[in-house]
């Protein structure tokens, strides 16, 4: 077995427990399939490769669509790798099962893309006062010093690119699991915009 699944984020809704409404994420989780065993001796570590997502043969590279027919894979348009915990074989699906309600999980996911963004968005920089005659509002401010080290420093706070990019939220609460709709509902929000690829993992924090 493996300790996680990929999935297709489909969006947020409410379920209503008896006594709270409870916030939660739709994924559609599985079914993966198993493509390649990795083993310590041929590999040098041991993993589970797993294919998620039907496409189009024209849509995969020949190395992609080669590597998927040694397999008798069907063409899949994303393959991860997950931690091995027991006995597993190429051909093998993995559904949504694998979780059960009340577990904790990690999500993973690309984070919705806000294009070139100035420090008060992206790092949430007080600014200056908005008061006419100020000439200092949401700039940046001071950078550094002058002869030394004559440089910005890295990892400077500064205007850029954000968003776009692999997030984690960890320690998520099953709410409910329908393995015969590959249905997960996890509470809370998870990084990324609806139809985006995920990667759920049983929880490190338990």
């Amino acid at each position: 077995m493996i300790n996680g699944l990929l999935g297709k984020k489909l969006g947020m809704t409410q379920i209503y427990d008896g006594s709270v409404l409870t916030p939660v994420t739709v994924i559609e989780a599985g079914p993966c399939r198993v493509v390649a065993v990795k083993t310590r001796e041929r590999d040098g570590y041991e993993a589970v490769q797993v294919a998620f997502g039907e496409i189009k043969e024209r849509k995969l590279s020949k190395a992609e669509l080669g590597h998927l027919k040694k397999h008798q894979a069907p063409p899949s348009r994303w393959l991860r790798e997950f931690k091995k915990l027991g006995d597993v074989t190429i051909g093998q699906t993995i559904r949504v099962d694998l979780f059960k309600k009340g577990e904790w999980v990690d999500v993973e996911g690309i984070s919705k893309g806000k294009g070139y963004q100035g420090v008060v968005k992206r790092h949430h920089y007080r600014g200056g006062p908005e008061s006419h005659g100020s000439m200092f509002h949401r700039a940046p401010g001071s950078i550094g010093s002058s002869s030394f080290p004559s440089r910005v420093w890295k990892n400077k706070t500064l205007p850029g690119h954000m968003g776009s990019e692999r997030v984690t939220v960890q320690r998520l609460k099953v709410v409910e699991a329908r393995p015969e709709e590959n249905l997960l509902f996890v509470r809370g929000a998870v990084p990324g915009a609806d139809n985006g690829l995920v990667v759920v993992r049983k929880s490190k924090k338990g």
